[in-house]
């Protein structure tokens, strides 16, 4: 009778091995899954060629038919006016990514669900954020410093959800959330005067919701990045570390290095050539003179290394398209 029950559990052990083996193997292979086809547009920044310039940020991400809006830029109609003169329409794209709690990447939110959802009930809908997002940020004065919570309810009302990551999560195949993104390099880009209020106390707000977006290819990662709060660096190690360990395909969007020394800059180059970066469009905050640096240092072309423009894309196929003014 023993003998039997120690049979029966090695038989259950030997089923839940293999069950468990399996599941394993089944999210390793959604895990590696490399997107084909991808386009991404910028739909907010400072430069223009055409539509508006803001200080601000938004890009429009497709991938292998999946497509979602990362942040809306700073001004309510900027990213609604700027998609219309571009030909791009955003009915059919159900997902926002707001990168952070500053209303430079979350201004545009309302209008755009408000206009879109006409054509669409579905369209910008459901909002991805992470976890921080609604922390209360306390001011000097007392009032409150978080413009979300405002936000969220007006969101609702216009029938919107917001669905919080704190970790690495894959939105589509190919298609990851960075989740909380580690500091382990110390890459200062937050100001020391603003708190955020969390569930260990008040403390120097570092943007500890950031996310940032990452797509896996056959070529390599791509980035897309709102403020670069985290640090460049810090991203694209997280990125590498827990989504595959490839090679940076392409850097994009705002990565706070306008206020950079020359020897941080320096040392951030250094990083991107070591990652096999091949692409950099450096938009919002990157600042004009940090994007040149990084191509000088990095040693990539003028082709390959621009500053983000209101339309400028990247392709799979066609790498980058500056447009005129920043080409």
């Amino acid at each position: 009778m023993k003998l039997l029950y120690i049979f029966s559990i090695l038989i259950v052990f030997f089923f839940s091995t293999l069950t468990t083996n399996s599941e394993t193997m089944s999210n390793n292979k959604k895990t590696d899954y490399r997107v084909k086809s991808l386009s991404i547009k910028i739909l907010s920044t400072m430069v223009a060629d055409s539509g508006i310039g803001e200080w601000g940020f938004a890009a429009l991400v497709e991938a292998d038919g999946y497509s979602v809006l990362f942040d809306t830029g700073a001004l309510t109609d900027t990213v609604l006016k700027n998609a219309r003169e571009l030909n791009v329409n955003l009915a059919q794209t159900k997902d926002v990514i707001l990168s952070h709690n500053h209303s430079d990447h979350t201004g545009g939110l309302l209008r755009l669900r408000r206009e879109y959802k006409k054509q669409n009930p579905t369209a910008l809908s459901q909002a991805h954020v992470g976890r921080g997002i609604f922390w209360s940020r306390p001011l000097k004065s007392g009032a409150e410093g978080n413009d979300m919570f405002d936000l969220e309810k007006k969101y609702k009302i216009l029938g919107g959800k917001f669905i919080e990551h704190t970790q690495v999560q894959e939105l589509a195949p190919g298609v990851w959330l960075t989740g909380a993104i580690p500091r382990i390099h110390p890459e200062k880009n937050v100001s020391g005067s603003r708190k955020v209020k969390t569930p260990e106390g008040v403390v120097i707000d570092n943007i500890p919701e950031e996310l940032s977006l990452v797509i896996n290819t056959e070529s390599g990662l791509v980035v897309i990045s709102g403020c670069g709060h985290a640090g460049i660096i810090n991203t694209l190690e997280h990125a590498r570390s827990t989504i595959r360990n490839a090679p940076i395909l392409a850097a994009i969007g705002g990565f706070h290095l306008f206020e950079a020394t020359d020897e941080h800059l320096d040392w951030t180059a250094k990083k991107l050539k070591e990652f096999g970066t091949k692409n950099f469009i450096g938009a919002h905050c990157t600042g004009l003179e940090a994007v040149y640096r990084i191509r000088q240092k990095t040693g990539l072309e003028r082709k390959s290394c621009v500053v983000g423009a209101v339309g400028a894309s990247f392709t799979l196929d066609k790498g980058i398209d500056p447009l005129d003014l920043a080409k």
